[in-house]
């Protein structure tokens, strides 16, 4: 039945899709059908989830450390929210979608189905089943595909629980720098190498190695583990892409070493998702006899911008739009407080001051100010080859940045289940525990449902990478979609288990809830990535 399920929705997605790419002409005019494009984004973003958790499930089958039967059971549950999700959208958008009562009806067996899936039972199952589980989370491991990638899972897991975990909550309250030691064993254990390809120093991972890293650092810490790394990825990418060789062989090795600390400074103040708008602005200059460009503008958002050895900068080198941004490796020395000056000898300077933020802390956000800062010519990346087309290099950095956002709603979602799992076994209530109550049996269950959606579908979004996939990009943007929501769901859910303590900074719910209410922002804030990424990428095929 799960097959009528998935060719049920699969159906209404097609007719919906044809439908509305001529209404759009092929996403070319998405903006006069805003909410339209969302709900395309939604409807593949669900399917694909569905998709990937049945395969998963259908996997398991026999496969040693793998509960088959609460997968298979999750996988049908969330098949069948997909059905019943999908009927909603229909419903909103049926003449946009092009829809006919024949495509969206079902017969009595499917809607029988659905019934009996959906019955609160079968999450309570799941439910009882996680939470007499506590103490075993090694099911997680067996999610993977072979003993590579089960041991970098657990080697990352041992450093992100006994080094990260202890510190991660005073890095919180006090809103302190990521500890050097932090950055040290990271750097040891290959972690700001992982993209770099062996012949510049790094370690050439996987992309499904790099969301298992990811994912592990950040159930520990999103800020001060898990985001960490994803700075040098982008910068790394966009090296790849479009960087001279000589560019490569100077930059490459120093961020695989941990070396050079990256920041990525893109927004600007008035300038967030439309990007092709920055005005932060290079202009060619000769200082001392050094070819170069002169740097003038604010800059806000740029994470780890203070301990940073370089930023990736997009500055306008050109016409207005897209097609006049250049991407520059801006050299800095690092400062660990939340203001720093950098001065030039040249007369040239940059101002940092850190934005207060009610989570996400451990790096810092800096609003940035540059005033005729010098950065050399062969600092532009891809020298003069690379003149116009930083939007580029940057966007193909940002993929992989919402690969590992996945990834890191992914561990933040693992670590408020646990720590909510914990909780409710160890809490009395009405004379006996908080987990022997159905409700939260109930939303236990329905949180790993999300979490073992939101995981395999972020896995599938690797894979796909990993093998050149024509559709990984848009994947990756759907992972990010689901994964980030997710997160912020299961971190209230969670919450709210804990009654009165869960606002208490004394529980790690606190910090999951308001972490996560920044991974629906960043790496393409959700509308956005709905309406431009995915939907006008699902449109324009």
């Amino acid at each position: 039945m799960s097959l009528d399920a998935i060719e049920y929705c699969q159906a209404i997605y097609d007719t919906a899709l044809e439908s509305v790419k001529k209404l759009t002409g092929n996403g070319r005019n998405v903006d006069d059908h805003q909410v339209i494009a969302r709900e395309i984004a939604q409807l593949s973003t669900q399917l694909s989830a569905a998709k990937a958790l049945q395969a998963y499930a259908d996997q398991a089958v026999g496969k040693p450390g793998c509960d088959a039967k609460r997968l298979g059971t999750a996988a049908d549950i969330f098949l069948a929210e997909t059905v019943e999700n999908f009927r909603q959208i229909a419903n909103r958008c049926f003449q946009s979608f092009g829809l006919n009562e024949t495509t969206l009806a079902y017969g009595g067996s499917l809607q029988t189905w659905l019934r009996q899936t959906l019955a609160e039972s079968h999450y309570r199952t799941i439910g009882v089943d996680v939470l007499e589980d506590a103490e075993n989370w090694q099911w997680i491991a067996s999610s993977t595909d072979g003993e590579e990638e089960a041991e970098i899972r657990d080697s990352t897991r041992r450093f992100a629980r006994d080094v990260v975990a202890p510190k991660a909550e005073e890095i919180h309250r006090k809103d302190l720098l990521v500890p050097e030691s932090f950055l040290q064993q990271m750097s040891e254990l290959g972690y700001f190498g992982m993209s770099v390809p062996v012949e510049f120093g790094g370690v050439g991972l996987s992309y499904l190695m790099m969301l298992l890293v990811t994912e592990e650092l950040s159930s520990a810490s999103l800020p001060a583990a898990g985001s960490i790394i994803t700075r040098p990825e982008i910068l790394t990418r966009a090296l790849l892409k479009g960087g001279t060789e000589q560019q490569r062989k100077k930059w490459l090795e120093p961020i695989a070493k941990g070396e050079v600390m990256v920041g990525i400074s893109v927004t600007e103040p008035n300038v967030g998702s439309d990007v092709a708008s920055v005005s932060c602005r290079a202009s060619e200059t000769v200082l001392n006899g050094q070819r170069g460009y002169l740097i003038n503008g604010a800059k806000a958002w740029c994470t780890f911008a203070g301990r940073a050895n370089v930023l990736a900068l997009l500055a306008r080198t050109g016409e207005a739009g897209h097609k006049g941004l250049s991407l520059f490796i801006v050299e800095k020395d690092p400062f660990t407080g939340h203001v720093f000056q950098m001065n030039q000898p040249g007369g040239g300077s940059l101002q940092g001051e850190a934005i207060d933020t009610m989570g996400y802390r451990g790096m810092h956000s800096y609003v940035l100010q540059f005033d005729n800062y010098f950065v050399p010519a062969e600092n532009l990346v891809g020298e003069e080859e690379g003149v116009g087309k930083g939007f580029y290099y940057q966007m193909n950095g940002f993929a992989i940045g919402r690969l590992q956002t996945a990834g890191r709603a992914v561990g933040l979602g693992q670590a408020a289940l646990e720590a909510t799992v914990k909780y409710a076994n160890d809490r009395p209530q009405f004379g006996q525990s908080l987990a022997s109550f159905q409700n939260t049996q109930y939303v236990i269950g329905k949180m790993f449902v999300h979490l073992e959606a939101s995981r395999q579908l972020s896995y599938a979004a690797g894979r796909a990478m990993d093998d050149n996939d024509a559709s990984a990009n848009i994947m990756a943007s759907q992972a990010k979609l689901l994964a980030c929501r997710m997160a912020v769901n299961l971190a209230q859910q969670g919450q709210l288990l804990h009654g009165g303590w869960g606002y208490a900074e004394e529980y790690a719910i606190s910090r999951y809830v308001a972490d996560s209410l920044v991974l629906p922002i960043f790496e393409g804030v959700e509308p956005i990535l709905e309406m431009k990424v995915i939907g006008r990428g699902l449109l324009a095929d």
